[in-house]
């Protein structure tokens, strides 16, 4: 009888394949049992191409060679990872091998790579599927009792080959059709695409319109101040008549937008009297789902400002590392309706931190059959995130959180509701109306899973005043006016999107389209799934479609320019959830047997090529757009200068200037400013032909043509000495006393120029993309630090971090961190801070590193203690 042989997708799922079964012994990078052969992919070995004779190379993308729709895909090792393919291709052609069981990630990539693996063998042995939903021994052993044949999921695989292949269509002839008709003015500018990832932009882009956009509106609300008996509450006016205008999203029954009514109103309840009604009546709030990976990425973005990236790599360590938590990258928040006893067995092996709440569930009998809980038709591939009842060990800060999230959560769902009793009062005076609201929790339910502070947190919700401080009113009692105060306010334009924001608006895309059944579709998918999301946020701030500042994401020029390209050529199928919609829905059609591959693929190349005839169809200067008309005017003949696609072009001359230089999209207050002042600067994200960065000032010469000024006088001997006269110093150089001076680019010593050049201080006008104002560098050099400066971003983890720049006893500019209280593990946290800080601070202010000073008597005294960080800039 011949041997099976089990495909896991990564190394760590091989092992504990092999722990779970028993009776493996290792061979280098695979096990081997009486029955089984057990290795692993390291992900995807293989990846999508075209055969050599249709492919043209990157620099050479042109629309003579578009589109690029090969009569066949190639599959292509991946470098890195060939010795691995290597290896499970002999192991599939071994003689004592008669079968294969795909063991990678239940879902579509899973069914992706290990498809691509037995193409590439060119094996034809029988197949079968191990559908793991969790990680354990005894899920494990299970999934092995009851293997599913090749062909239960062969919709399954012929989903996954064609989301691929299209994906590859779509973006392959997307981007280089992008690429061509933004280079056919000369140069390469790479212009990437894709399905997910565009629509994606288009949502932040939309936003961002907006918000400029906006036009801020004055209105009034009026607080009256009322006194009883038993004290002084507080109540709102409001429009008892109200009706929301169509079409007015800012209208609110409490808003006026006439001052002269809100005065009206005050000086004619003045010092009067009124009459009080009050409701109170009970309400409950049950408890949140349980999590699907989005919704987990996005609390954790909105509790500890996790981004959806670092969410998913914690989470995936907890299933894959810890044994911890159950398969994070799904799309489901209900458990399989036979899952009951599992739930009871976790709950019995849960740490003794939670045993308390998961004794309570037992003791009250609370898991039993519940559809909001457990519910089949809410399971696609994967079910909701839970623990595995395995006792964690060795968690670092960030996985404990993401830990604690999901187990209290878990908990929680199976609580009842909490309940509270919800206050409504109206007082009434000479005929306004005034509402005070409010709520008080009366039994904590789920609540009390989250402890005092959740529950302190819900009762202060929901009102103007909560009700637990609302004084009480006697029947009948009149309450008198002690104050009414007019409230002067603003309208505010629409939030800019964080990641917990877009990660919402990439689940929910699907409602923004009119077609039902695309709609459905979409329920539960969206824009890209729950194991892709964060990368796609990921690639487009990579790509500089959009910045991440703080939790904000903010859309750049290049990202808007992208839209407008995309608009003007009529491309929607690039820009709208549409695309993703029908994908989707059709991709279901191809998982149920219900479509073809064969036809759904037909449709995929339509539309590339139609993709590509309409980036055909348009030069850059003709593309219709919301462009803007500069404030000033230009600089050779005093005409209006326009911006279009690709230029700042003077209306009545042939004055110019482009909007793209050295991969850096300017942006239109900049040329305003260039325009202006003849220079703008120092400006970061600037990159050379190798890739690398490089900040700059930009001057316009004498020809009215820009060039860089990178702020470096010449060293030879002929060079002009650089005149400090008409400047005033900054402060005393902290190496030689002499002056310190301001330049384009950095603050330089007196003495560090010139043929007589005896001291190199020199420091950067950016550091880190920290812009350091004159008046900071003063107090750098005057008062030996400047105030907390907040905007510090790590090349190396992209993360912002606050920081003094301090002058050193060396005369060096370095880095000092805010105070922190010592906590038990903070000391790897505090080496990431000065590791985020160390690698391109030398880059930006030419000074050397220095090792980083550790307190380490404050690290051992109690947690109160604190210490200060110290790194060189």
């Amino acid at each position: 009888m011949g041997k099976k042989l089990i495909i896991a997708e990564k190394p760590s799922v091989a092992q504990d394949i092999a722990r779970a079964m028993g009776g493996f012994t290792r061979e280098g990078d695979y096990f081997e049992s009486e029955d089984y052969v057990l290795s692993s992919a390291v992900g995807h070995l293989l990846e999508l191409a075209v055969p050599e004779e249709y492919e043209v190379k990157r620099g050479k993308w042109s629309f003579a060679h578009l589109p690029v729709i090969p009569p066949r895909f190639t599959l292509n090792p991946i470098d890195k990872t060939a010795e691995r393919l290597r290896l499970l291709t002999r192991l599939i052609k071994r003689k004592d091998v008669d079968g294969l069981v795909n063991a990678c990630d239940a879902g579509r990539e899973g069914e992706l790579i290990f498809n691509y693996i037995v193409e590439h063998s060119k094996t034809n042995k029988p197949i079968e599927r191990l559908w793991l939903q969790s990680m354990t021994a005894t899920a494990i052993r299970d999934g092995f009792a009851g293997l599913r044949s090749a062909q239960e999921v062969e919709g399954l695989r012929q989903a996954a080959m064609s989301r691929a292949e299209s994906d590859w269509l779509i973006g392959i002839n997307g981007t280089r059709a992008m690429t061509a008709f933004n280079s056919k003015t000369g140069g390469f500018h790479l212009t990437t695409v894709g399905r997910v990832q565009t629509p994606t932009l288009a949502i932040v882009v939309r936003r961002e319109e907006e918000i400029r956009r906006f036009k801020s509106r004055d209105y009034w609300e009026i607080e009256g101040r009322f006194g009883v008996a038993a004290g002084e509450y507080a109540g709102r006016w409001f429009d008892e008549k109200f009706k929301k205008p169509e079409g007015d999203e800012h209208a609110r029954a409490e808003r006026l937008w006439d001052e002269a009514r809100a005065r009206a109103i005050q000086a004619k309840c003045a010092g009067k009297t009124g009459t009080v009604e009050e409701e109170a009546k009970p309400s409950t709030q049950l408890s949140p789902l349980l999590y699907d990976l989005t919704s987990l990425q996005r609390e954790a973005n909105g509790r500890f400002g996790f981004s959806a990236r670092v969410t998913l790599q914690i989470a995936q360590a907890l299933y894959e590392k810890h044994k911890v938590l159950t398969y994070p990258r799904t799309d489901a928040r209900a458990l399989p309706e036979d899952y009951l006893p599992t739930v009871n067995d976790v709950l019995a092996r849960l740490p003794h931190t939670y045993a308390p709440h998961a004794n309570e569930i037992v003791k009250q009998g609370w898991v039993r059959p519940n559809k909001r809980i457990f519910n089949n038709a809410k399971i696609s591939d994967h079910f909701a995130i839970i623990p595995t009842g395995t006792e964690p060990k060795s968690l670092s800060e960030a996985e404990a959180k993401i830990y604690d999230m999901v187990t209290r959560r878990f908990l929680a769902v199976f609580f009842p509701a909490a309940e509270y009793r919800i206050t409504t009062r109206i007082t009434r005076v000479e005929g306004e109306a005034f509402k005070t609201e409010g709520k008080v929790l009366v039994n904590p339910g789920w609540l009390a899973v989250y402890g005092k502070e959740a529950q302190l947190e819900e009762d202060g919700k929901g009102g103007e005043t909560a009700a637990a401080s609302l004084v009480p009113v006697k029947p009948g009692e009149s309450a008198r006016v002690n104050d009414m105060i007019v409230k002067a306010l603003q309208t505010k334009p629409p939030a800019r999107y964080s990641e917990a924001t877009l990660l919402t608006a990439m689940e929910g895309a699907g409602k923004t389209i009119d077609d039902e059944e695309l709609r459905a579709a979409m329920a539960g998918r969206g824009l890209g799934t729950p194991a892709t999301r964060a990368q796609i946020i990921e690639n487009l701030i990579l790509e500089n479609y959009m910045l991440r500042e703080g939790r904000e994401l903010i859309p750049t020029a290049k990202g808007f320019q992208l839209m407008i390209a995309l608009r003007g050529l009529k491309i929607d199928e690039l820009s709208s959830p549409e695309l993703t919609g029908e994908w989707e829905y059709k991709l279901s059609q191809i998982e149920r047997g219900e479509l073809s591959r064969d036809a759904f693929m037909r449709e995929i190349a339509d539309m590339t090529q139609h993709i590509v005839h309409q980036a055909k169809s348009y030069e850059s200067d003709t593309i219709p757009g919301d462009f803007a008309t500069l404030h000033e005017k230009c600089p050779r003949c005093g005409g209006v200068v326009k911006e279009n696609y690709k230029k700042f072009q003077c209306q009545s001359c042939d004055f110019s200037l482009w909007k793209i230089v050295a991969s850096r999209q300017f942006e239109t207050h900049e040329i305003d400013t260039l325009l202006r002042d003849r220079q703008v600067g120092p400006l970061t994200g600037f990159r050379n032909k190798m890739g690398r960065p490089f900040n700059a000032v930009i001057k316009l010469n004498d020809s009215l043509e820009p060039e860089f000024d990178f702020g470096q006088p010449r060293e030879d001997e002929n060079a002009e000495p650089v005149d400090f006269s008409q400047q005033t110093p900054l402060g005393p150089c902290p190496k030689c006393a002499a002056s310190v001076f301001e330049q384009p680019m950095s603050y330089i010593c007196e003495k560090s120029v010139g043929p007589e050049k005896s001291c190199d201080f020199r420091s950067g006008k950016i550091i880190l993309q920290q812009p350091i104002e004159p008046e900071q560098m003063q107090k750098l050099l005057t008062a030996g630090r400047t105030d907390l400066l907040k905007g510090f971003v790590s090349s190396r983890t992209k993360r912002k971090f606050s920081a003094f720049l301090v002058r050193q006893a060396d005369g060096k500019v370095g880095f000092e961190f805010e105070p922190r209280a010592v906590k038990p593990k903070a000391g790897a946290k505090t080496k990431a801070a000065a590791a985020d800080a160390a690698p391109e601070a030398e880059a930006e202010a030419p000074v050397k590193k220095a090792a980083v000073k550790k307190t380490t008597a404050a690290a051992k005294k109690p947690a109160t203690k604190t210490t200060t960080r110290k790194k060189s800039a």
